[in-house]
């Protein structure tokens, strides 16, 4: 069992950067992050795969930037131009063998809040 750790989050205004951090206990092939906005379903927002390669949703392409760190089981989110659409809970899971949207990931963490007030 992969337990995820997530960080960061917070609060920001409009057009305003911040960032999320997350560390899993063990390896993972890919790691994501995903977001719920109230009354909203959940949606993916970004993965990476260990080689690094990685993808986004439209909507935040060109604002989100996905990474691996170090041992490559820390993944960051650097999240700017925020918009309040970006509100949400985001939570990051992990998959140990594919990254592919599709499939049910096994690990996720409990979630961090960002809020973007306009």
């Amino acid at each position: 069992q992969v337990q995820l750790v997530e960080t960061g989050g917070g609060s920001a205004q409009a057009g305003g950067s911040l960032s999320l951090s997350c560390t899993a206990s063990g390896d993972t092939w890919c790691m994501a992050w995903f977001r719920q906005a109230p009354g909203k379903a959940r949606e993916g927002v970004a993965r990476i795969d260990t080689p690094g390669n990685a993808d986004y949703k439209d909507s935040v392409k060109g604002r989100f930037a996905i990474s691996r760190d170090g041992d490559k089981n820390t993944v960051i989110l650097r999240m700017s131009s925020l918009k309040p659409d970006d509100t949400a809970t985001y939570y990051c899971a992990a998959h140990p063998r594919t990254c592919a949207w599709s499939v049910d990931f096994p690990y996720w963490g409990r979630g961090t809040s960002v809020t973007v007030s306009s």
